[in-house]
C-alpha cells in the first residue's frame, strides 16, 4: 500500500557494526520526565517503536556528576544504579526491531551545578552558560581533567553497553556539549595542544572516540552530534568550520549528526522556521565523510523526506518535535496512510515540559507522556461503554479532539458549533502573522472526523439550555471556549482598569474578526504568550504606529520556554514597534494611557489613538451553568452527563484544551477518580 516515491525511506542502512530497518531516526529530545518518570520516558520511546522508527534515542543523559543542568530533568547516568531505569528505556526502544541509542552529555561551561555543588569544568575559564544566568564560572580543565574527562566517557560508555543501547550520541550541538566547547574559538581559549587550529581544538574529540571503541569494542555504533554553525560572529563554530571538522576526521564516527548551534535556532518554531530550514546548512556535507549523515529540520512531509535523501543531502531524516505529534509516522507511510498523519504545527509547546520541570505536553498529540502514567495509547483506544451518544457543543481544539476520540471509542457523535466555521480559536488565530501552520490543529481533527459515518457536524448552531434538553443525548460535553477580556483584568489589575470611553479600545478578538486599529496604538500585554508580539506585528504590518507596553522583563515573556522569545524581540524591532519593559498601565485616557514603572510606580504618559488590551480570557461558560441549574431536569431528558471543558473551563494554550478533550473522551463511562489520582506516578525509593 505504501507509495513507491516513498520506498528510499525504508532502506536499510548500516551505521557502524548495526543496520538501521528504515531511514527514519528519532534524534535525541528531552521531555519533562527525564531520571524523575523514567518509566513514563521508557514508554514514551516505545511507543516510537511500536510506531516504526528505526533509530531512537533517548534525550541528553548526564554522564558525570560534575557535569548537571539542575534545575532541568534530564536522565543521569552517574553510577551503576542508574543503569535499571535507562536499561528499561533500552529494553522498550528496541520492541519492535529499532536500535536503540543513547546521547551521552558533558555539559560543560554550560553545567553550573547546583545540585552537585562541584566545581563546573570547561575547556577554559568563563561564566557559566545558561538559560538562567547562574552566577557561576567554570575552572578551565587541566590536563589530569582531560584525562579524567576521557575515562568518564569510557565508564558512561560501558554503562550504556550494559543497559542495552546499540549507540552512542557524543553531544556537542546546541551549545550544550563539552565536545562543540572545545571545537568552539568562542568556549576554547586554549594555547596547549588542545587549542589553537583547528585540529588542536579536535583533539579531544578524536580521543574520547578512540578510547570508548577500545572500551565498546565493534558491537556498538558512535555517533556525533556537532553545530552546524554557532552563529555568533567569528570567533564561532562557523558551518565552514564544521565542514572542515568534518573532512580532517572523516570516519571518526559511525555517523554525523547535524544541528544548529543553538538550540533555538535549530528547534526553531514555525513562526519563524519553515520545514526543512537547515536544508542550506547540510548541503554538500554528505560528500565529505563515508559515514551516513543525519539531519533536522521539522519534517512533516513524507515527500521532503525522501527528496533530502535522494537529492544526496542526508542518509536519515532526523526528527524529534514531528516524531512527539504523531509516533506513527513511519507506519503510515509504510500502509499508504500520509493523510492520517498528525502534523507537528511547530508551537515548541513540548519544549515546555524541560524549561519548566513539568511533563511533556503536545499540542497535537495528547497522549504523549501518558502512555505509561495513564495508560493512553496514540492509535488504539477502548471501545464505548454503556452508553451510545454524545452531544459535544463547540469545534475548538477541545471540542473536536473529544468528538475524534469519542468517535473512535464508538460513540454517536454530534459536534453544533454556533459559528459557520469549524475549529474554533485556531480558526481565527491561523490567520495571525506566522501563525498558518496552527491550523492543522483543527484540519486534523476536521479531516478524521468526517471520515467517520458516526459523527454529525452542524455549523451555525447556536444552542441555548432548552435545545439541548430536548436533543436527548446521553451526554453533553460543553466546549464553547472563551473570550478576550476588555477591562484590562490579568495579572497588574485583578479588577477593572479605569478608562476613559472616549478612547478606542480592542481585544485580540476584535483583530483576529478584522476590527484593526489605526494611527498610534498602545498594544498593553499581561498575557506575556505570544498573543501580545503577533499582534504587534499585525498591527506594525497595517501601518500603525505601535507601542507594546507590559509588566514583564521581557516581550512575551512566557515564550522562552518555547524557544522563540528572542526572535520574537528581534522581529517587532525590525518592525518599527516601540517596546517598553517593566511597564503597566495604570489608567487608560481620551488621548493617552498613563503608565506606571512596575518597581517604583512612577508615571508616565503615551499619547495614542486606540489600545488593544491583551491580558486575561473569560470561559464562554454560560451554556454550562444554565445546564448545572437545571440539574434536575437531567434524567427525564436522558442525560446522564454535563461536563465542561477546555477554554470554556479554564482558558489556557491549546495543548491544553486538546488534552481536556481526549481525556473526556478517554473517561465518558469510567468511574470517576474520587480522591484516587488520576495517573501513575513513580516514587523515589529510600535508601538504607
Amino acid at each position: 500500500m505504501r507509495n513507491p516515491r516513498y520506498d528510499i525511506l525504508f532502506q536499510p542502512l548500516a551505521i557502524g557494526p548495526l543496520t538501521a530497518k528504515n531511514r527514519f531516526y528519532q534524534v535525541p529530545h528531552c521531555n519533562g520526565g527525564g531520571y524523575r518518570d523514567p518509566s513514563a520516558a521508557a514508554a514514551m520511546r516505545g511507543m516510537k517503536a511500536e510506531g516504526g522508527w528505526g533509530v531512537i534515542f533517548t534525550e541528553q543523559t548526564e554522564m558525570h556528576h560534575t557535569s548537571e543542568i539542575t534545575p532541568f530533568i534530564e536522565l543521569r547516568l552517574w553510577e551503576d544504579k542508574d543503569i535499571p531505569s535507562i536499561a528499561k528505556m533500552a529494553d522498550a526502544m528496541k520492541t519492535h526491531g529499532a536500535l536503540a541509542g543513547i546521547q551521552l552529555a558533558y555539559s560543560g561551561i554550560n553545567g553550573p551545578n547546583m545540585y552537585t555543588k562541584e566545581v563546573p569544568l570547561a575547556p577554559s575559564a568563563l561564566p557559566i552558560r545558561t538559560f538562567t544566568n547562574d552566577p557561576v564560572q567554570a575552572r578551565a580543565m587541566d590536563k589530569a581533567d582531560i584525562k579524567n574527562l576521557r575515562r568518564w566517557f569510557v565508564n558512561a560508555a560501558k554503562r550504556s553497553k550494559r543497559a542495552g543501547f546499540d549507540l552512542i550520541c557524543l553531544y556537542g550541538a546546541h551549545g550544550f556539549g563539552i565536545f562543540q566547547h572545545f571545537l568552539s574559538r568562542a568556549t576554547n581559549q586554549r594555547t596547549d595542544e588542545y587549542g589553537g587550529s583547528l585540529e588542536n581544538r579536535s583533539r579531544f574529540a578524536r580521543e574520547v572516540v578512540a578510547d570508548m571503541r577500545d572500551a565498546v569494542g565493534d558491537t556498538m555504533a558512535l555517533t556525533m552530534r556537532v553545530s552546524l554553525d554557532e552563529t555568533i560572529g567569528e570567533l564561532g563554530f562557523s558551518n565552514a568550520e564544521v565542514r572542515d571538522f568534518i573532512s580532517m576526521n572523516a570516519e571518526l564516527p559511525d555517523l554525523w549528526d547535524l544541528a544548529m548551534g543553538t538550540w533555538e535556532d535549530c528547534s526553531g518554531p514555525s513562526r519563524f522556521k519553515e520545514e526543512a530550514a537547515q536544508e542550506a546548512w547540510v548541503t554538500g556535507i554528505r560528500e565529505l565523510s563515508p559515514r551516513p549523515v543525519v539531519g533536522v529540520g521539522r519534517f512533516t512531509s513524507p515527500d521532503v523526506m525522501a527528496r533530502m535523501i535522494t537529492s544526496g543531502r542526508l542518509d536519515f531524516i532526523g526528527c524529534a518535535r514531528p516524531s512527539i505529534a504523531d509516533p506513527f509516522i513511519p507506519r503510515k507511510i509504510d500502509e499508504g496512510r500520509v493523510e492520517d498523519i498528525r502534523e507537528c504545527i511547530g508551537c515548541n509547546i513540548c519544549i515546555t515540559g524541560d524549561m519548566t520541570q513539568g511533563m511533556g505536553r503536545c499540542t497535537q498529540n495528547p497522549t504523549w507522556m501518558e502512555e505509561w502514567r495513564r495508560g493512553w495509547h496514540p492509535e488504539k483506544i477502548a471501545t464505548k461503554g454503556q452508553s451510545d451518544n454524545v452531544l459535544i457543543v463547540g469545534s475548538g481544539p477541545a471540542g473536536l479532539e473529544a468528538a475524534r476520540a469519542a468517535a473512535l471509542r464508538g460513540y454517536d457523535v454530534a459536534v453544533a458549533e454556533a459559528r459557520e466555521e469549524f475549529g474554533g480559536r485556531v480558526a481565527r488565530e491561523r490567520l495571525l502573522p506566522g501563525l498558518s501552520a496552527w491550523g492543522r490543529v483543527a484540519d486534523y481533527r476536521l479531516f478524521q472526523l468526517k471520515q467517520r459515518p458516526n459523527v454529525q457536524l452542524y455549523p451555525g448552531s447556536r444552542l441555548t439550555a432548552d435545545e439541548v434538553l430536548e436533543f436527548g443525548f446521553q451526554h453533553v460535553c460543553v466546549a464553547t471556549g472563551s473570550a478576550w477580556r476588555a477591562d484590562g483584568v490579568a495579572r497588574q489589575h485583578v479588577v477593572a482598569l479605569p478608562m476613559d470611553p472616549a478612547l478606542p479600545i480592542f481585544t485580540p478578538d476584535d483583530l483576529m474578526t478584522g476590527r484593526l486599529p489605526k494611527g498610534r496604538v498602545v498594544i498593553f500585554d499581561d498575557d506575556h504568550y505570544y498573543m501580545g508580539g503577533v499582534l504587534a506585528e499585525l498591527c506594525a504590518q497595517q501601518g500603525c504606529t505601535v507601542t507594546l507596553v507590559t509588566p514583564s522583563a521581557f516581550v512575551s515573556d512566557w515564550t522562552a520556554n518555547t524557544l522563540e522569545q528572542r526572535a520574537i524581540h528581534r522581529r517587532l524591532a525590525s518592525l518599527g514597534v516601540t517596546i517598553r519593559l517593566n511597564t503597566g498601565i495604570a489608567a487608560i485616557r481620551a488621548e493617552e494611557v498613563e503608565t506606571n514603572c512596575t518597581y517604583t510606580d512612577q508615571r508616565g504618559r503615551i499619547g495614542c489613538d486606540a489600545v488593544v488590551l491583551v491580558t486575561s480570557r473569560m470561559s464562554d461558560d454560560g451554556l454550562y451553568l444554565a445546564l448545572k441549574s437545571r440539574e434536575g431536569e437531567w434524567a427525564d431528558a436522558g442525560i446522564r452527563s454535563v461536563k465542561v471543558i477546555g477554554d470554556a473551563a479554564a482558558p489556557a494554550p491549546i495543548a491544553w484544551a486538546t488534552f481536556a478533550g481526549h481525556r473526556y473522551a478517554r473517561e465518558l463511562d469510567e468511574p470517576d477518580w474520587g480522591d484516587a489520582l488520576p495517573f501513575r506516578r513513580e516514587v523515589t525509593l529510600l535508601e538504607d
